[in-house]
């Protein structure tokens, strides 16, 4: 069954709809580009059509883009020589795109040939908007939720259909370069204000604006066909282009630190390409990303950014229960993550309970949220309406008894046991016997924590990242007694309130501190050696981590990290193996020094908080020594410092999918998103280097980077991660 059908009007406009079978939004497929090539032809041929109109049969939209799990298996299915394979088949893809755009004309006096407009109803995206570029106008539907643009960037790769070149002549580098190499997305009016689009009609009116414009006979040659055409702030070449392209290469190098093949091989696609005529200049694009596709940081991406996130997102690891949509949730604690717990409920339309001990922390608990949407509103996101419905849903509280009718509880009280267990019985005794109870911690065991509880079956980890608002990951903790109904009831939670869960077994720091404490102590490590400390940040940014081991210190607050050490020192007794750390983070607190809460850290900080650079002071304490190590070696000590922790967690099943541990990396604590996470960043180095590496590490720096059993298993095989664990089968 095609996704492509035509029909023809008495008029003799030829609408074409676009309808992919089984989709709630139109995605291109490659027989997808057959079809509608066959029925543009069909068209043009066709005495009878004076015109064409392509739209959409989904209600709402156009289109969400390519499929991307076609992508990414488009170097695997290209053949002995993938490369020539890739460039072949983008060749195609681009001869549709050419053949809607010159639509018949004679190529060498661009006399004849038929209209061809796009009327997009709603989103479009990718190759969504990439043949509404190639038809002659595009008309859009003035509807404020659609989002038009092309967001490739954001998921390893750029727009390679013609997107790149047609939008860099329609508007010029520089006015192209936020949609380009930013992913911005925007909505039709101001797409029309950008220039991404040429009209907005109401959404009953698009299709006979559509068809109006086709047999209004107009001049249908884009600019960059007809001769003497000049590019919009000038070609490489030119004075003013030639500013736009040494610009637009700082910017890319400095935001990505030369770390995102996408973005370097966008900018040289467009830049070259703005070099030579249209046909060549789609060549040089297909080119570049060939060269995207062929690179493992591309297929990496994708899989973890896109594949593997929408799948824990529809729920890929729950277990096999009726649904659990959470109607009424309390949440125990106003403050900052309380906050932002009861924030993100409420504008999932959830009615939320926020109890704190007295009513002046409440009430400022939920002026969290009406301070999220005054900036909404002033920002034209919100409105007063929306705002009042949001604050409407938050009951702020002292009396445990309004939990009554609540199917889940998120208990977010000061970080103690005690604490936590007294609060536990006290709302078990109130709820019924069916509430979920959750608490939301990021150290303390949930097992432990269990015991506290009357129905233990029911009682889970829910660890939110904070700020709550803007953090997409929740890790939900099983602790040994919890049921399938407590975890189906979290994920279910997660989805509503629209972030993206993995789910792990309970042990120590759970599955992210565990990795990102290890990062941070291998740089507080570092200092007290005598490396320099610009080195050990620099290194970190150079291989793609958002903030060196420092700097986030200074972030999540240096008290903290003592707090965390002094109770992982009692539990692990003689087995603690941080003491060079300490020595350092203790002297840092007991100088008053707690990071930017106190404007003062391993950086320094001006009166309004901005930070001025490393710490001076830091190299009295540690001199820095005079033989610097190799700018590889502090890398590969930061990434397998954390590497390494994600191989123990998947070996001792506190993992149970490597999915989760992927997409966990990237959106928890921002583990190298160009490496697709720490599994696939092993795959793309290989098994047995790794394994070779660590050896050597082990045998520099000391034990914890030994090498575990199973990355020895499969480097003595040759076999990687996601041939072994891909489809989420956990580490025997």
């Amino acid at each position: 069954m095609t996704d492509f059908t035509m029909a023809t009007d008495a008029d003799g406009v030829a609408v074409i709809t676009w309808d992919t079978v089984g989709k709630s939004m139109n995605v291109m497929n490659q027989q997808g580009f057959v079809d509608l090539n066959a029925l543009v032809n069909e068209a043009l041929v066709d005495d009878a059509v004076k015109g064409i109109v392509i739209t959409s049969g989904k209600e709402g939209s156009f289109a969400g883009g390519m499929d991307l799990n076609i992508i990414a298996k488009m170097k695997e299915s290209a053949g002995e020589n993938p490369a020539a394979g890739l460039m072949d088949g983008l060749m195609q893809c681009h001869g549709v795109l050419r053949n809607i755009e010159r639509a018949g004309m004679d190529p060498k006096t661009n006399k004849g040939g038929k209209p061809i407009a796009a009327a997009l109803p709603g989103t479009a995206l990718g190759i969504g908007y990439e043949i509404p570029l190639s038809c002659h106008r595009i008309f859009a539907a003035d509807n404020p939720k659609a989002k038009i643009g092309l967001p490739e960037i954001m998921v390893g790769i750029f727009p390679g259909m013609g997107g790149t070149t047609r939008l860099v002549r329609k508007m010029g580098a520089m006015a192209a370069s936020p949609f380009l190499l930013e992913g911005k997305l925007s909505d039709p009016k101001k797409a029309k204000a950008a220039g991404l689009i040429d009209e907005v009609v109401p959404a009953d009116e698009l299709l006979s604006a559509a068809k109006a414009w086709v047999l209004s006979e107009p001049t249908i040659v884009k600019p960059w066909d007809e001769k003497g055409y000049k590019m919009p702030g000038g070609a490489p070449y030119h004075p003013a282009g030639f500013m736009t392209y040494v610009g637009a290469s700082a910017m890319i190098n400095g935001r990505t630190k030369g770390v995102y093949p996408a973005a370097k091989a966008l900018l040289s696609a467009a830049y070259e390409g703005a070099l030579v005529p249209f046909d060549t200049a789609i060549k040089i694009e297909a080119r570049w990303f060939t060269h995207v596709l062929m690179n493992p940081s591309s297929e990496a991406m994708i899989r973890s950014l896109f594949i593997n996130k929408e799948a824990l997102e529809k729920g890929a690891n729950r277990p096999d229960v009726d649904d659990q949509k959470v109607k009424k949730v309390g949440v125990l604690g106003a403050g900052m993550m309380g906050a932002g717990i009861s924030l993100v409920s409420a504008l999932a339309g959830i009615e939320v309970v926020l109890i704190d001990r007295d009513q002046d922390a409440a009430d400022k608990g939920k002026s969290y949220t009406a301070d999220y949407m005054d900036k909404g509103i002033k920002r034209k996101k919100a409105t007063e309406e929306k705002k009042e419905a949001v604050l409407g849903l938050i009951n702020a509280t002292t009396d445990l008894e309004a939990l009554k009718g609540c199917d889940l509880i998120v208990e977010a009280v000061f970080e103690d046991v005690g604490v936590k267990a007294d609060m536990t019985k006290k709302v078990e005794a109130i709820v019924g016997e069916d509430c979920i109870f959750a608490t939301n911690t990021s150290t303390l065991p949930i097992t432990e924590l269990a015991k506290a509880s009357v129905r233990p079956e029911q009682f889970i980890g829910i660890h939110f990242f904070s700020p709550v608002d803007k953090m997409m990951l929740v890790e939900i903790i099983k602790g040994k007694e919890t049921g399938d109904r407590a975890v189906a009831k979290s994920l279910d939670f997660v989805r509503q309130i629209r972030k993206t869960p993995i789910v792990v077994n309970d042990e120590r720091f759970f599955y992210a501190n565990r990795c990102i404490i290890p990062y941070i102590n291998e740089g507080i490590r570092m200092v007290k050696e005598g490396v320099e400390p610009a080195l050990i940040e620099n290194a970190a940014k150079l291989v793609g981590m958002p903030l060196g081991p420092l700097q986030l210190t200074d972030e999540t607050s240096i008290d903290l990290g003592v707090k965390i050490a002094k109770a992982t020192k009692a539990a692990m007794s003689d087995d603690y193996p941080n003491e060079e750390v300490d020595q350092v983070l203790f002297w840092m607190f007991d100088e008053g020094r707690l990071g930017r809460k106190s404007n003062s850290g391993f950086y320094a900080y001006d009166e309004k908080g901005k930070r001025q650079g490393l710490w001076e002071g830091l190299a009295d304490q540690y001199p820095v020594a005079d033989e610097q190590p190799e700018l590889l070696e502090v890398q590969h000590r930061l990434l397998f410092a954390q590497v390494l922790e994600a191989v123990r967690a998947l070996e001792e099943n506190v993992l149970e999918d490597i999915r989760e541990g992927d997409v966990g990396a990237i959106l928890g604590w921002g583990f190298a998103p160009w490496s697709g996470g720490p599994f696939s960043w092993l795959d793309i180095i290989g098994a047995p280097y790794a394994a070779e590496r660590c050896d050597q590490l082990a045998a520099t720096h000391g034990e914890r980077f030994a090498t575990p059993n199973l990355l020895r298993e499969m480097a003595d095989k040759n076999v990687s991660f996601y041939s072994i664990y891909g489809a989420g089968k956990a580490a025997a």
